[in-house]
């Protein structure tokens, strides 16, 4: 599936895993929750020190993963066990935000995607813990993709980009 797809997944996913380096080479993957402000520009917040930040600081390059949909089934032509999804990956190159107005903006992003209903208070909490939070900027370095299986209302499974 293409960007726009991938994109969609992001958007819906309600948390992404990040796939870190950690110092020593290993893999360090972690759900976060993401908020994307166009289509190449991931932020999440932090504690200001700790694993996540000490991988960024060895290697910046970062694999996103989501799936926004999940979906056990049995196959309505065939009877075989299978899974509907849908799935985006991409990659990208994490940095820590510095600019005060940029990580005030990525916050109010974050909690505009999770908590809308409490903007009210948005204010006062940045005011309260800004001092104490960190902001991660991903920027793909290249188009995300995504992959789904799904079947239309006669049992078809669609493929190639077809959508219903």
């Amino acid at each position: 599936m293409d960007a726009s797809f991938a994109l969609e997944v992001f958007a819906k996913a309600p948390f992404v895993t990040v796939c870190f380096s950690k110092p020593d080479g290993t893999p360090y993957g972690v759900p976060l929750n993401l908020v994307a402000t166009d289509d190449k520009t991931f932020y999440f917040h932090c504690a200001p020190d700790g694993d996540k930040l000490d991988c960024i600081a060895a290697n910046p390059v970062v694999h996103l993963s989501a799936v926004s949909r999940c979906k056990p089934t049995v196959g309505p032509k065939d009877g075989s066990f299978t899974l509907e999804y849908r799935s985006a990956m991409a990659v990208g190159k994490a940095e820590m935000v510095t600019d005060v107005a940029e990580k005030v903006e990525a916050l109010r992003a974050i909690c505009v995607r999770f908590l809308p209903q409490h903007m009210d208070a948005f204010e006062d909490s940045v005011a309260r813990s800004n001092g104490r939070t960190a902001v991660v900027r991903i920027t793909l370095i290249e188009p995300p993709t995504g992959k789904r299986k799904e079947y239309d209302r006669n049992g078809e499974e669609m493929k190639w980009g077809r959508m219903e």
